[in-house]
């Protein structure tokens, strides 16, 4: 039985305390690229020397490559990470399938680990990702152990998760709230951590939470020494430790304490687990917020996972803090190595040396006969361990000498040290590669006719006569499309010309049996009105939404829409090992920033995207829109949580709700539990609205528009549809219907 522990690493020194406390591996971000933009990351010059003294180590160390990279920035990346590959970077942790995509093609034999940010909640995701060429997968943190070891039995690809650290309130990071409403993206590493903000929640205009407990949104850290046998028995190779942001010392404080868990469970997995008070308090002196739960793996969500009445706490014991950096930042930790030295008349010296499978053989000048005093074993075994800053250390040191025989210090000295180096060029040697495969990332050109040509538009069942929507096409930009969240808004909606199509979102329906039942009639009712009828999946495809669509029912009721919106890797791998036959496309989530990305998913054979929410004109423009679906208003989904606010303040009612979150500055965020599917979704606290925008986005020229639908009444959604065909298909400028909107990131985007 086998387990990695995983540290992570802020910096150099944070790498140096991890391994010297015992971990098998680090994750570590350089100057660009990386979640954590903030850490004190190493220049190339230093991750390069990190990368020799891991494997110096016989440890491991993965470069963090984990943010959405905008088309401009795929340019560098070949010559950013080119010299790390050549040093013998052993892995990559990607989160942008375009950058999958890349390394994939550009390095070969470099291990590409499938970020937490990818969101992989199923056995799906982990195989789709295994047949892209990801070697690993890090779990979504709001997986079950029972989940992860459907996982682990489903396919062999190697399994990381989280072990202890923070915990992010969305799932898996995936959060629009910072960037929104912080103006950094998490997405590009720069979290402004709104999530750890004080809120009030409000159901019917009136308060619902206690004053004191308003951090509504703040989970405890997670702490799982006690789970750590199940975790390993449900097919967890990789232990994660999160807190590439905290100091060396909280890197190897926690090491310290897992390290010796894990070890003891693995020496004897029949022995009975015990974990002491002692080590868990020693964990929370160094740091957490409110206490420890053990996160998602025994339940799906709940109150005694969060700490609202806290948002953080750091350590205060010094005396702690004072012992590790002594123990572990101050004190060396050479790697043990065997030798023999060899002394013989007339011959040369020699000094054979071993470490980890690796044996080197080094020459010196020929002995001398003594004149006077001559050397002895003790004065050539001292001479010899002083191996101080060379970063080895002997365990074992035999002498093989004549009597009577001399070598000047000078030349024992040098002896030892070219011994060492050649040890040390023999196991780099291992790792070392050539140059990457250097191509260009993919072209404009490339690009042409890069999605599915067919007409996603407005054609009549009743022999094919063209509405109004369809003939104005000829002459149109674009097509125009509305997704409703209420069923209610169907007709109202059908009665607006301009709209193309209508997107059906699964929460419009009360659960399954609604689905199944009515599900045609709707679909119906659009076509009557010469409308196409689309589908859109869950934000989240685990257990729920398995149980939700199986069998051939739900299968039937998916094939009788025009098309289907996908959310997630799952939903596209669980369609099409159905043989799932109607045009399938990628919402905004699925992350298309970049051409690669695109191109990624036209060969997935997927028929349009939607563009990225986080870039802006000009980004989008570089990135091309051919194909691409373009949100032009609606209230955007901020988080989707697998945490429910309904269950945590006042108790599950299994029944969809509408509560309110406030901030400091007064503003309502809607927040829907979705409770078919249970996840809950927060939305902006004001819509997105860009019919001012008629003429950049013309110049855009996307496949079509998207009105998004979420919490408006009727009466209202079909004065907006109304108001945006007058603003893209008329000849005038119409007035705004909402005093407080955003454009989103279309003028400003994001770092």
């Amino acid at each position: 039985m086998k387990a990695e522990l995983l540290a992570p690493a802020g910096c150099y020194e944070s790498m140096t305390a991890a391994f010297a406390a015992g971990a098998d591996a680090v994750y570590i971000g350089g100057s660009r690229f990386g979640a954590r933009a903030y850490a004190e990351n190493p220049d190339e010059d230093l991750l390069k020397r990190a990368i020799d003294y891991a494997h110096e180590k016989n440890r491991r160390l993965y470069l963090t490559v984990n943010t959405l990279l905008k088309d401009d920035e795929l340019d560098g990346l070949y010559d950013y990470l080119n010299p790390y590959y050549r040093e013998g970077l052993d892995a990559v942790i990607v989160q942008d399938l375009g950058v999958l995509r890349y390394i994939r093609d550009v390095f070969p034999g470099l291990d590409i680990h499938a970020s937490t940010q990818m969101g992989i909640t199923s056995a799906y995701g982990a195989r789709f990702l295994k047949e892209l060429g990801a070697t690993r997968i890090v779990t979504a943190r709001e997986l079950s152990l029972e989940e992860i070891r459907g996982i682990h039995e489903s396919t062999d690809i190697e399994i990381e998760s989280f072990i202890h650290g923070a915990l992010c309130f969305c799932y898996s990071g995936q959060c629009l709230l910072s960037s929104m409403i912080g103006g950094r993206s998490g997405n590009r590493g720069r979290c402004a951590q709104p999530c750890r903000l004080p809120y009030d929640l409000y159901e019917n205009g009136k308060r619902v939470n206690k004053k004191e407990k308003q951090y509504l949104l703040s989970p405890k850290d997670i702490c799982t020494l006690e789970l750590l046998p199940q975790l390993i028995e449900s097919g967890v190779y990789s232990m994660k430790i999160e807190g590439r942001m905290k100091r060396p010392e909280y890197a190897a404080g926690v090491v310290r304490i897992y390290r010796r868990y894990l070890d003891r469970y693995l020496e004897n997995p029949q022995k009975k687990f015990q974990v002491s008070s002692e080590d868990k308090r020693e964990l929370l002196d160094l740091y957490s917020r409110g206490g420890f739960s053990d996160g998602y793996y025994r339940r799906h969500n709940g109150p005694s996972m969060m700490s609202p009445g806290q948002s953080n706490y750091c350590t205060d014991n010094d005396v702690l803090l004072k012992e590790l950096k002594q123990q572990y930042l101050d004190k060396d930790y050479p790697e043990k190595i065997n030798g023999k030295l060899i002394l013989s008349k007339r011959k040369p010296a020699i000094l054979r040396i071993s470490s980890g499978g690796h044996t080197v053989t080094a020459e010196g000048m020929q002995s001398q006969m003594a004149q006077n005093r001559p050397l002895t074993r003790a004065d050539l075994e001292k001479q010899m361990r002083k191996t101080g800053g060379s970063g080895f250390a002997f365990s074992h040191l035999e002498i093989d000498t004549e009597d009577d025989l001399f070598l000047p210090m000078q030349a024992l000295n040098e002896l030892r040290r070219n011994a060492i180096t050649a040890l040390k060029e023999d196991i780099q040697s291992e790792y070392r590669r050539g140059d990457g495969r250097y191509r260009k990332p993919v072209s404009e050109e490339d690009l042409r006719g890069i999605f599915l040509k067919e007409d996603h538009g407005a054609e009549k069942q009743n022999g094919g006569e063209k509405t109004h929507a369809a003939k104005k096409q000829a002459t149109a930009y674009f097509r125009m499309t509305a997704s409703v969240e209420n069923l209610a808004l169907v007709n109202t909606l059908c009665a607006v010309p301009e709209i193309d199509a209508i997107y059906l979102d699964c929460a419009a329906f009360s659960g399954r049996e609604a689905f199944l039942a009515d599900s045609k009639r709707w679909i119906a009712r659009c076509h009557e009105a010469g409308k196409k009828c689309f589908y859109i999946l869950p934000w989240i495809f685990r257990t729920q939404a398995l149980e939700y669509y199986r069998g051939e029912q739900a299968l039937a009721a998916l094939a009788a829409y025009d098309g289907l919106l996908i959310r997630n890797q799952e939903e596209y791998l669980f369609l099409r090992e159905r043989n799932f036959s109607k045009p399938l496309a990628a919402d905004w989530n699925l992350y298309t920033w970049n051409r690669e990305a695109r191109l990624f998913w036209q060969e997935a054979q997927l028929a349009w995207d939607t563009a990225p929410v986080e870039l802006n004109r000009r980004e989008l423009a570089r990135r091309g829109m051919e194909g691409s679906e373009l949100i032009v208003y609606g209230y955007q989904p901020l988080m989707v949580s697998a945490q429910c606010q309904r269950k945590n303040s006042t108790g599950c009612t299994k029944k969809p709700s509408l509560l309110y979150l406030k901030d400091r500055k007064q503003k309502l965020f809607a927040v829907k539990n979705v409770c078919p599917f249970c996840y809950n979704v927060i939305y902006n606290s004001a819509p997105l609205e860009l019919s001012g925008n008629v003429r950049d986005i013309k110049e855009l020229h996307p496949e079509s528009l998207r009105l998004q639908f979420t919490t408006e009444e009727p009466e209202a959604a079909g004065e907006i549809a109304k108001s945006y065909a007058q603003a893209f298909f008329g000849r005038e400028q119409t007035d705004r219907l909402y005093k407080e909107f955003t454009r989103g990131h279309f003028e400003r985007g994001v770092e």
